[in-house]
């Protein structure tokens, strides 16, 4: 057959084939209805496909805040802990291995650092509280830390870093004083 017109063959003597114009082998004809059943089913794969994309991209948002932002308790954190390690006084009644670690957890976990962010005089404060342990037997401390925004830049900088010795004989080291 020849799908330009109507024809009629004869194969043999019982069998016809008409062909339809129009019609192509394996193409079916949809009825309204149904393109609209199929366009309703694309725009809902194509709905779920965007809420995919908004929350991958807010947990990226929210991962790189907290892990690279300067602003971020953890920033903070890290960044006191190596002033802690390098300091002079902490080497001597700490030793030089000084780990650092925040609260503990019901699981056992140590990794929350204890931190309050406060707004005073329009200026943003944080204050964080973690611990250091170090090698001399079973010495450990309590840091405290805060630090202040900066008017002109937005950044945070220290207005304190102080070590409590909570092992005897128990003394305060002041590794930063800025107020």
């Amino acid at each position: 057959t020849r799908a330009g017109g109507l024809s009629a063959e004869k194969r043999g003597h019982d069998s016809k084939e008409v062909s339809v114009p129009g019609a192509r082998s394996g193409e079916t004809l949809l009825s309204a209805a149904q393109k609209v059943k199929e366009a309703g089913r694309d725009f809902t794969y194509f709905i779920v496909v965007l809420v995919g994309i908004g929350v991958t991209g807010g947990l990226f948002y929210v991962i790189f805040k907290e892990l690279f932002s300067s602003s971020s308790p953890n920033k903070i954190y890290g960044d006191a802990l190596e002033k802690c390690r390098s300091h002079p006084e902490i080497i001597g009644a700490f030793g030089d291995s000084v780990k650092g670690y925040g609260e503990a957890t019901r699981r056992g976990r140590r990794q929350h650092v204890s931190h309050i962010e406060y707004v005073k005089d329009g200026l943003r404060h944080m204050r964080l509280k973690f611990y250091i342990e170090g090698t001399e037997s079973g010495k450990q401390g309590t840091v405290h830390v805060e630090v202040k925004e900066n008017a002109e830049t937005g950044r945070y900088e220290v207005r304190y870093i102080f070590v409590d010795v909570d092992t005897y004989p128990r003394r305060t080291i002041v590794i930063e004083d800025n107020r």
